[in-house]
């Protein structure tokens, strides 16, 4: 039996209520994962230059060990990131936004659209993007329990991230509009959402 079998609906911790809808849902992509969260260009690029060092300085053994170390770094990022993919589900419906996320430790958490205040599109080349989302209250997530899905160095305040998404603009203008309609019909209204902002933790 795998981790997430006993899920309802793929993503969530529970069957939808009464009057809930799923919009979108998305996983990140591992390329675009690996490049831009994870920093993988950076980091093949900073062991190419210590084996360039190296060679021009006539060290052909210490090239050779820059060049192994940066391939078994790479080959780690690179796997980190497949599972991530196949970890993380994001869910949109037109009551909140879910993460099902954690290639260890594995956690669903519920952000009602209500106090989503605005969500930051980020273009990461081609259809890609990162979408960062900022609550209007307090959400007690702290930035170690979100990582990798956080916005990068907000440690204070901490900004649940939709890591890598192909198609985002479409997804931006997805949660833009669900946003709006919540706003527009339920003033005044608390949302029945499962588990409030943080959701359940699994």
């Amino acid at each position: 039996m795998m981790e997430y079998d006993a899920e309802p609906i793929r993503g969530l911790p529970g069957n939808l209520p009464e009057g809930e809808r799923i919009l979108w849902q998305g996983t990140p992509d591992w390329r675009v994962f690996t490049r831009s969260a994870l920093f993988g260009r950076w980091i093949a690029g900073y062991f190419a230059l210590l084996a360039l060092w190296s060679i021009a300085s006539g060290g052909f053994g210490g090239a050779l060990a820059s060049v192994v170390a940066g391939f078994a770094t790479c080959g780690l990022l690179i796997g980190f990131a497949m599972l991530v993919e196949k970890t993380t589900v994001y869910t949109i419906t037109n009551r909140r936004v879910v993460l099902r996320i954690g290639v260890a430790l594995n956690k669903c958490i519920n952000l009602p659209l209500k106090l989503i205040g605005s969500a930051d599109l980020r273009p990461l080349g081609g259809d890609h993007g990162d979408i960062a989302l900022t609550t209007t209250e307090r959400h007690g997530l702290g930035y170690l329990m979100l990582w990798p899905h956080a916005r990068p160095l907000r440690f204070s305040k901490p900004q649940p991230m939709l890591r890598a998404l192909p198609n985002a603009q479409e997804v931006a203008q997805i949660l833009a509009d669900a946003c709006a309609m919540v706003t527009r019909t339920q003033p005044n209204e608390e949302l029945a959402v499962p588990g409030g902002i943080e959701g359940a933790v699994a």
